[in-house]
């Protein structure tokens, strides 16, 4: 079952993203949250199923750390080379997993569009087993920032971000600094008038400048936001911003999972699982797929059907 109309999920670039000034953590409807300049931070080698390597096209891109169009043509690619393309449900939304009273199977009910219709239709099957792989980049997660409810200026999700022309003559912070946020910055930078990199994991107790940027410093964590547009960091240092980038990472989310699945999401901990795939009590009924964070995701799914 897939939401969108075709493989690939977050993979699928879209340009014409959502740059809500609303840092409301809602489930977005997009299926991707890539920047138009997104490159792999791994090299192909470590991109690639085992049994399918990725390697360049004819015209396709060459480099060592391919761009996200590479990666995508790749993963459509491989569900030409396995027929998969059949067995995919496309703009089907799974809303609700429940396991039956037999407790050997499992109800999904789904929503899909009615043949010639604009109107979605409901529907439910019962399963042997069930395999999440939904992924977990779907529902944004946003720095609590003291007196950022008064500040004036506009906060938004990276989530959010494709091309840094918008930020033309602007003073941004980014807060966090994993790939999304020191990616970003180096592309925001070469268009604003600031930018500001945030981060709880400063080992310095002062604001630094970085090395190679006119434009760009690192901070430690923010203090607070005050309604004069300043952005205060715990070094005691300021800027007066006009945006505030949230680099800040994802949620877990499973919305469509009843209670009966015996798993809980705490602090982007899915648990009990075992080796982050099976759920003990209902296992191997139920499982999930690709939830480590830092990990050779594609190598990853081999152990995980082992």
């Amino acid at each position: 079952f897939e939401r969108t109309d075709g493989v690939g999920g977050t993979w699928v670039y879209e340009a014409d993203a959502d740059a809500s000034a609303s840092p409301e953590p809602l489930v977005t409807q997009r299926r991707s949250n890539l920047d138009a300049s997104l490159r792999t931070n791994l090299p192909r080698e470590c991109m690639g199923f085992l049994d399918f390597p990725f390697v360049a096209g004819p015209d396709g891109d060459t480099r060592r750390f391919p761009g996200h169009a590479e990666v995508l043509r790749y993963l459509q690619s491989f569900a030409r080379r396995f027929d998969l393309d059949g067995l995919v449900r496309l703009e089907t939304e799974v809303v609700r997993v429940s396991r039956e009273t037999s407790g050997t199977s499992w109800r999904v009910r789904y929503s899909r569009k009615a043949s010639g219709s604009e109107k979605r239709e409901t529907d439910e099957e019962v399963f042997d087993a069930v395999v999440i792989c939904n992924g977990h980049y779907s529902q944004p997660h946003f720095a609590d920032v003291a007196g950022v409810d008064a500040w004036p200026g506009k906060q938004l999700h990276s989530t959010s971000y494709r091309v840094p022309e918008p930020f033309h003559g602007q003073v941004v912070v980014v807060i966090g600094c994993g790939p999304s946020g020191t990616d970003i910055s180096r592309d925001i930078a070469g268009v604003a008038k600031e930018v500001h990199l945030a981060s709880r994991w400063s080992l310095s107790a002062t604001s630094e400048k970085l090395p190679g940027h006119a434009n760009m410093w690192f901070h430690s964590e923010i203090d607070r936001a005050q309604e004069d547009g300043s952005v205060v960091f715990h070094d005691g240092s300021r800027v007066k911003a006009d945006v505030i980038m949230h680099c800040t990472g994802y949620k877990y989310n499973f919305p469509f999972l009843t209670n009966d699945a015996t798993v809980s999401v705490d602090d982007n901990c899915v648990d009990p699982l075992y080796k982050h795939v099976f759920p003990p009590q209902v296992a191997p009924r139920l499982s999930f797929i690709g939830l480590p964070l830092k990990d050779a995701v594609f190598w990853d799914m081999y152990p995980s059907e082992d």
